[in-house]
């Protein structure tokens, strides 16, 4: 079909460029911040086959997505999740332009060496502290060591690494200008990240969230913060630390609403697209294409749904306000 090779543009004339696909729901840590410690996930049958994410992934592809990013959950406990990075890894330069992924850095220490040698060059890896006895409480079953382990290991198998980090008060406020250094001096970018209002987690969100507007007033207390330009298809906003050399990003989801340049959608791992990680409306891509062996059906869910794709997203944090969104980052790929 002819109009398969035009590139998808929302109604605000953002190009739809980067693609987030969960591949799980599941996860081994249990962040006091993103889930509830007696996580109930979906039933295994629900979940879509590695193949119908790898067919799903094309037809974006063929759409026009230039960047894929594999998230979860904590995509790297899918069983055979290496095989679905290998076949989609053989799009790398005919369309698609970077495979990645989102990780925790739990199986890292098994997987690094595949995930370069499949093409993959940069990874995002979320760690919130540098304190092995702050990272169990947060993570409730994580081990810090296996995850510095798994660190290690990306970094000698060549992949880029960068660190993400939800910033939250009172648990790593006071770190975070110890994690600037630590990360710019093994060579990785760092990300700070506000706490977003996702899913019932059995706690006060309020009681976590850190503007990140307060976080940087006080890193230009140590540090000379030089604005940049960069974008990299993400939200994030970079400044330049003088003193390390090493770039630094914030991501503002409360405090600057990152929305008028998104050129991104969300795949869960059950064939649903969000068009926007703040609002429900949602499309099911799943049954168009189980009923048809050719991708027409596919091509015209996914236009109709970027077609819905809205401005932004309006999230509050308030003691009196329920999360925004009843779903957990974990089901729509975080």
């Amino acid at each position: 079909m002819s109009d398969v090779e035009t590139n998808l543009v929302d109604p605000f004339g953002r190009a739809i460029s980067y693609l987030r696909v969960s591949v799980t729901d599941r996860c081994d840590f249990r962040c006091t911040y993103c889930m509830a410690e007696d996580m109930t996930f979906l039933p295994r049958k629900d979940l879509l086959t590695l193949e119908e994410i790898d067919r799903l992934a094309s037809a974006f592809i063929a759409r026009g997505v230039r960047k894929l990013r594999l998230t979860g959950g904590e995509p790297l406990v899918r069983r055979n999740v290496m095989s679905l990075i290998e076949s989609l890894s053989r799009r790398l330069g005919s369309g698609l332009d970077e495979l990645t992924l989102t990780t925790n850095g739990s199986q890292l220490y098994r997987f690094a060496d595949q995930l370069a040698e499949h093409g993959v060059e940069r990874i995002n890896i979320s760690l919130d502290t540098l304190d092995p006895a702050k990272f169990r409480f947060l993570t409730r079953w994580g081990d810090f060591h296996q995850v510095m382990r798994g660190i290690d290991r990306a970094a000698r198998a060549g992949i880029k690494v960068k660190i993400n980090a939800v910033a939250l008060r009172d648990v790593n406020e006071d770190e975070i200008e110890d994690m600037v250094r630590w990360a710019h001096g093994r060579g990785f970018d760092l990300t700070l990240i506000e706490t977003m209002p996702l899913g019932e987690i059995g706690t006060d969100r309020t009681d976590q969230y850190l503007p990140l507007s307060l976080v940087r007033t006080r890193l230009a207390q140590h540090f000379t913060l030089d604005d940049l330009p960069d974008r990299t298809g993400g939200p994030a906003r970079y400044v330049r630390v003088r003193e390390t050399g090493g770039r630094l990003g914030f991501i503002t989801p409360m405090t600057h609403n990152f929305c008028e340049s998104c050129n991104r959608v969300r795949l869960t791992c059950t064939g649903t697209l969000y068009m926007c990680l703040g609002q429900e409306d949602a499309a099911d891509l799943r049954s168009p294409m189980r009923v048809s062996r050719d991708d027409d059906l596919l091509h015209a869910a996914i236009e109709e749904a970027i077609a819905r794709k809205p401005k932004g997203h309006d999230f509050i944090i308030d003691r009196d306000s329920a999360p925004s969104l009843p779903r957990f980052m974990s089901a729509t790929g975080g």
